[in-house]
């Protein structure tokens, strides 16, 4: 009797797994939000070293997947892309609610918390917004640019797609860091380089189809839509105080 073979090793839920991790930074910022004090230090030490240390235990994998794997074997991997969006917004707009009516933190408790918060959100949701917004479905990329905007970073999106891919490690490309740029010079002047080629790279594209720059199709006015909609709900929930908090 012949055995039915079962799936490959790298469409199966075990193999995923690692990456279905970062949901379980999820319940740790409910109880640092609840415990306060010294418990707030717990979500970005978590973010940024838990994971370089649990390679350091168990091991890096050093499997090379085919890059022709069938998409339909990937299928574990893409659902938490899929649903990372829900999760962080739950989290952050969530937990604002919580603190801010609740009383129970200091207001620097609450600043510490939310900053750690936006460390998780930058980490994770970065990090699964580039891979969605390299995906052909329009929704994916919808997707993408929601996470950019809940950190109010949307422009990524034009600066990755029409000038870090074509400019890479050239002068052109902003964020490849100069020879001998410290990190203090280098960040101030990718937060203002940044809006600019992104816009001009939006508008340029515009341009080869005759269309002007503030023609509806620029998706600048989606990227102002989404963050001022989500800055709105911050404002609702807690008024300047909650769009202090979202935008730290």
């Amino acid at each position: 009797m012949t055995a039915i073979p079962g799936p490959p090793k790298i469409a199966r839920l075990t193999s995923a797994l690692p990456f279905w991790l970062s949901l379980g930074l999820v319940p740790l910022a409910v109880f640092v939000a609840m415990q306060g004090g010294w418990a707030i230090l717990l979500l970005p030490l978590s973010t940024w070293y838990l994971f370089t240390g649990l390679d350091y235990f168990v091991g890096l994998n050093t499997d090379n997947p085919d890059l022709e794997t069938p998409e339909g074997q990937l299928f574990w991997y893409k659902l938490i892309t899929l649903i990372w969006p829900i999760v962080q917004l739950g989290t952050v707009f969530g937990l604002m609610t919580y603190v801010t009516q609740s009383g129970h933190l200091s207001r620097i408790e609450e600043w510490a918390l939310f900053a750690g918060l936006g460390i998780l959100s930058g980490t994770v949701g970065i990090t699964y917004a580039h891979e969605l917004m390299h995906q052909k479905p329009k929704f994916e990329r919808w997707l993408a640019d929601v996470l950019m905007a809940s950190v109010l970073y949307s422009l990524f999106r034009s600066e990755q797609m029409l000038v870090h891919h074509r400019c890479v490690a050239t002068p052109r490309d902003p964020v490849t860091a100069r020879y001998g740029e410290s990190f203090y010079r280098f960040f101030p002047r990718v937060l203002w380089q940044c809006v600019v080629s992104a816009f001009k790279a939006e508008v340029a594209m515009l341009s080869r189809k005759s269309l002007k720059w503030y023609d509806k199709s620029n998706p600048f006015w989606l990227y102002l839509a989404l963050q001022c909609g989500f800055i709105l709900m911050a404002a609702l929930i807690a008024g300047w105080w909650g769009v202090f908090l979202f935008s730290v």
